[in-house]
């Protein structure tokens, strides 16, 4: 029996009509989303850690990136990872879970906008891991942003009896070591201390490094401004730190540090004994003593040869060379270690 043409050439026509739509769609991979949807990522989260537990910020994005206006962000995608610090790898991937969605907004005309979300409920013994992406709708989704963790145990209590003082130039902190946890339990780990200040109305900034100690000088501190401190605990674990508890705030208003006055010139006469340098007593403040200077005749500078504590204001220099023109000079110290020096008097020439 012959076979039928419709029968044999059937399915080739079917699989070309089947074909004619693929073809028509014009593109073979997934569609790339437009650029002037997708916003730049997100650079400065942040976390700060408190007794209504964490609280994360950032800021809007405000370009597309491909640098077009973002006039506004649709939501957020916040992935949040707990590991407990005993499976904790530090080369490992961070397991995040599914991220939640949060609301976004419209973006100002002028300045920026702010984002943030509460973690409320923080188990202790474990590691939290945050990253946060902004989206526009299907495939509209920026970046990572940078990603953010903390090792979170119960917390040290807040330091108590913060006190500042201004002496001579620079701010003093003391305050009470912390011997419990927020719990009312006692401290188990070594305990550090972050000193924190912030200059008039501006926002509170880390002041170096933590210390054990429970003082602190801050010597970068101008005159007549007003600078408030605050400490934080920090509980010193293998894995890290875990942020305590903020002490309340101490201010100070720096005083600057007061200009020593230097002596009038003094009168240097050469005696059987020595030169004897005498000089009339400078009228300042934390006045302590004197330094004595003498330069030789050819020599480019003065050097330190005595000192004398008040209440004495004369000087009698038994090394001093003959034959030569000798110069003289004094200064001003006061009482503090190291001593603060004024600058030195006009030279005199020693006379019999």
């Amino acid at each position: 029996m012959k076979r039928s043409c419709f029968q044999h050439g059937a399915p080739v026509l079917l699989a070309a009509a089947l074909a004619l739509p693929l073809a028509a769609c014009g593109y073979k991979n997934n569609p790339v989303p437009p650029q002037r949807l997708v916003p730049q990522a997100i650079t400065d989260l942040k976390y700060q850690l408190g007794k209504d537990g964490a609280t994360l910020t950032w800021s809007y994005p405000q370009k597309t990136v491909s640098g077009k206006d973002l006039g506004r962000v649709r939501n957020f995608l916040l992935y949040r990872a707990v590991v407990p610090v005993a499976d904790y790898c530090e080369k490992c991937p961070i397991p995040f879970l599914a991220p939640v969605t949060l609301d976004g907004g419209a973006l100002p005309d002028k300045g920026g906008r702010t984002g943030s979300y509460n973690e409320p409920i923080l188990r202790p013994g474990n590691m939290y891991f945050y990253k946060i992406r902004c989206s526009n709708g299907w495939l509209s989704e920026s970046a990572d942003s940078n990603v953010v963790s903390f090792l979170w145990d119960t917390p040290a209590a807040a330091p108590t009896g913060l006190l500042v003082r201004s002496v001579r130039g620079k701010n003093q902190l003391n305050w009470t070591a912390v011997s419990t946890n927020q719990d009312g339990s006692a401290i188990t780990h070594p305990v550090r201390y972050q000193v924190l200040r912030k200059v008039d109305d501006g926002a509170f900034t880390r002041l170096g490094a933590p210390v054990s100690e429970t003082t602190y000088t801050d010597g970068k501190v101008q005159s007549g401004q007003s600078y408030t401190y605050q400490v934080q605990s920090l509980s010193v674990l293998k894995q890290g730190l875990v942020e305590g508890g903020l002490s309340d705030t101490a201010s100070a208003t720096s005083q600057g540090r007061e200009a020593l006055r230097r002596p009038e010139p003094p009168q240097a006469v050469i005696t059987d004994t020595g030169v004897k340098v005498f000089w009339n007593h400078a009228q300042t403040g934390n006045l302590a003593g004197y330094r004595i200077y003498r330069r030789a005749a050819g020599e480019t500078s003065a050097r330190k040869i005595g000192e004398v504590k008040l209440p004495y204001n004369m000087y009698i220099d038994k090394s001093a060379p003959k034959g030569v023109a000798l110069y003289y000079s004094v200064s001003s110290v006061d009482s503090q270690n190291p001593a603060n020096e004024s600058s030195r008097t006009a030279e005199v020439q020693a006379e019999e």
